[in-house]
């Protein structure tokens, strides 16, 4: 490409292929997810997702040009589930529409959400850093959690509160108080869909083991607002909206859920 990677109609998913080869692979990432399709697995209801987090202290926030990003320092841990061993909390960030019908990566029967948060964990069990993890068919877990607007989320208060101090790229700030990354997560971790994937974003290495639940989260009309405010540059910046890759063909993959449908 000539142009660097980004979700325009000139460097946008579309044209990922051309320097990054696997994104024509079979294992990429994000899907549509048919619920009616998905396997239960009793092996992942009687083996529950562990989620360990500890609060973050003085969390350094960045808009990375694509998204806002926050890095987590702390040894938060998951196990459990999909997963062989311990996976740490590397950092998150999320993916958002211009318009409250669009954002989400993964759609669930071909819905939509308003954006999508996305928790990076990597193989601690395996590997000493994200860097050697990254490009390993076991190297991380990502949750994704879907987000509607509605009412307030105070946890993510903080994150939005500060969105002002990122608005352009390569800015960054730190989090004035303690931040506890498990208030994002839905209160119902219990019931997800895992399946292999890959990175969303280039390089696109099919190292994913991917956790979506099927609860989502909301957030208010000033916090989407706030995200939709970033820029990608410092000067002349476009807004960062619609910061997603579509869904791409599951293929031969079975996506499992922990949970039991009524039939």
């Amino acid at each position: 490409m000539s142009e660097k990677w980004g979700y325009e109609n000139c460097n946008g998913p579309h044209t990922w292929v051309k320097s990054f080869s696997v994104a024509a692979g079979t294992r990429q990432s994000p899907v549509n997810i048919s619920v009616k399709k998905s396997v239960y697995d009793d092996k992942l209801a009687s083996n529950p997702i562990k989620i360990s987090y500890l609060p973050e202290t003085n969390m350094t926030i960045i808009n990375n040009g694509h998204s806002i990003q926050a890095n987590a320092t702390e040894k938060s841990i998951i196990s459990g589930g999909p997963l062989s061993g311990n996976y740490r909390l590397q950092q998150f960030h999320l993916h958002w529409g211009a318009t409250d019908d669009i954002g989400s990566e993964h759609t669930i029967d071909g819905r939509c959400y308003s954006a999508e948060l996305h928790l990076v964990h990597f193989n601690c069990d395996k590997y000493k850093t994200i860097a050697d993890a990254v490009d390993k068919p076991d190297g991380l877990a990502v949750f994704g959690v879907m987000v509607k607007i509605d009412k307030e989320h105070a946890g993510f208060k903080s994150i939005t509160d500060v969105a002002s101090k990122v608005s352009h790229k390569g800015q960054s700030t730190k989090l004035s108080k303690k931040f506890d990354p498990g208030c994002l997560l839905p209160a119902d971790t219990a019931s997800y869909w895992t399946y292999p994937g890959s990175l969303t974003t280039p390089p696109l290495y099919e190292s994913v083991t991917w956790i979506v639940f099927s609860k989502p989260i909301s957030i208010s009309r000033e916090q989407i607002e706030a995200l939709r405010s970033l820029k990608d540059e410092e000067h002349d910046g476009k807004h960062i909206v619609n910061n997603y890759r579509p869904p791409l063909p599951l293929g031969d993959r079975k996506i499992r859920c922990s949970y039991a449908r009524e039939t």
